[in-house]
């Protein structure tokens, strides 16, 4: 076989080889469906859901009260491995700055959201554990760079699967924590932090069981 022929041939077999690993992503990747309507709050469930969480032109608000008593809007059933996307944005109206998160698993494990409340800087993307906090390995240390500005809307995919827990930021995977701690299956929950002038606003939630 003639060296420019050769070449020809393994070029096509790589080109092929490409075509079948993308096919098969394709196959394995899961199918995501709406897990907020843009409606109501259908699949959800919270105490005095109408005082802290609402739905306005299709996106899901949630607001502390007068107290800043804070609340969980919870899924009505339980997940284990799971993926969740969504658009989230808010914007620090006080100098404590928007505290909030999105919980699952029992016992429960925490991706942050907004400023946390031990440390006082923005950990967005990073796990918290309950003691000892956010530790180092689970840390989004390249946040800041993968968020937009304050105020805009942020696309975040959190996956849980087994003992593994993986977020992206904007399309670019910003931290994974893997501890065995976390096995149960649990509602997931969005956080009103108690204490915190917050104002926090959801849309495109998609949710896919794994």
């Amino acid at each position: 076989m003639k060296p420019r022929t050769l070449a020809l041939s393994v070029l096509l077999s790589l080109t092929a080889l490409c075509a079948t690993a993308i096919s098969h992503a394709a196959a394995d990747a899961p199918k995501l469906a709406p897990l907020f309507n843009g409606k109501d709050l259908t699949n959800f469930k919270a105490t005095e859901s109408k005082e802290f969480w609402r739905v306005e032109n299709g996106v899901l608000i949630g607001e502390n009260n007068a107290a800043k008593k804070g609340n969980y809007l919870w899924t009505e059933k339980d997940y284990k491995d799971f993926v969740i996307e969504f658009d989230v944005r808010w914007k620090d109206t006080t100098e404590r700055g928007v505290d909030t998160g999105v919980e699952f698993r029992k016992p429960s494990i925490q991706l942050q959201l907004g400023i946390s409340g031990s440390l006082k800087v923005d950990m967005s993307g990073s796990w918290y554990v309950g003691k000892p906090g956010y530790p180092e390995i689970g840390q989004a240390k390249e946040a800041k760079k993968l968020m937009h500005p304050q105020g805009e809307w942020n696309h975040f995919r959190i996956q849980a699967k087994g003992n593994t827990f993986t977020c992206w930021i904007n399309g670019t995977k910003a931290s994974e924590y893997t501890d065995a701690k976390f096995s149960g299956a649990g509602p997931i929950g969005l956080q009103i932090h108690p204490g915190v002038d917050m104002k926090c606003e959801y849309k495109n939630v998609l949710f896919a069981e794994l």
